[in-house]
C-alpha cells in the first residue's frame, strides 16, 4: 500500500480533515498518514475503526483511552484491544467485547480481568488455549475448564490437576 495513489494523496493531504473523514470510510488505514490533530479527532477515528479496528493503532493516546472508540474498534476486531490504554485494558466492557471476538486478547487484559469469570469464559470459548493466561483461581473452575477443553484438547494442560484425574 506504500506506493498506491491513495497513499500518495493521503500524504499530500495530511492536514485535510474533510479528506480523511471521507477516505477512512473506504480505506481506514490511510489514517496513518494524517497529522496528529486528525488522528486525535474522535469522529474521524470512529469512522475508521468501524470499518477496520486496526486503524486504532494510529489513533492518538487520548483516543486509545476513549471507551467509545475502543468499543467500536474491538467490536470490529477484538485483537485491537492490545492498543488500549492501561485504564481500558482494565475495563470489563471493553475487554469482554474484545474477548468475544478474539480470545487471544486475554493476554493483554489486566490482572484483575484475567481473574474475571465472564471475561475468561468468553476468551476460552473463543480461543481455548488462552486459558494459560487466566488466573490460577479460574483455571481451577470446572465451567472454565470444560469450556476450554471441549473446544481444544490442548487446553487440558492448563487445567487443575483434579480435573485431569477424572
Amino acid at each position: 500500500m506504500a506506493d498506491s495513489p491513495e497513499v500518495i494523496e493521503a500524504r499530500e493531504k495530511t492536514n485535510d480533515k474533510e479528506f480523511y473523514f471521507e477516505k477512512v470510510k473506504q480505506m481506514p488505514l490511510l489514517i496513518e498518514w494524517a497529522n496528529d490533530e486528525i488522528r486525535d479527532d474522535k469522529d474521524i477515528l470512529l469512522e475508521a475503526v468501524k470499518v477496520d479496528g486496526g486503524a486504532l493503532e494510529f489513533a492518538s493516546d487520548r483516543l486509545k483511552d476513549d471507551k467509545d472508540v475502543l468499543i467500536a474498534a474491538v467490536s470490529q476486531a477484538g485483537w485491537t484491544a492490545c492498543y488500549a490504554s492501561d485504564r481500558l485494558k482494565n475495563d470489563k466492557d471493553v475487554m469482554l467485547t474484545a474477548a468475544k471476538n478474539d480470545g487471544q486478547i486475554l493476554y493483554f487484559a489486566s490482572e484483575a480481568l484475567r481473574d474475571d469469570k465472564d471475561v475468561v469464559l468468553a476468551a476460552v470459548t473463543n480461543k481455548p488455549i488462552i486459558l494459560k493466561y487466566a488466573s490460577f483461581r479460574l483455571r481451577q473452575e470446572k465451567e472454565i475448564a470444560i469450556a476450554a477443553v471441549s473446544n481444544n484438547k490442548r487446553a487440558f494442560e492448563f487445567i487443575r490437576r483434579r480435573f485431569k484425574e477424572r
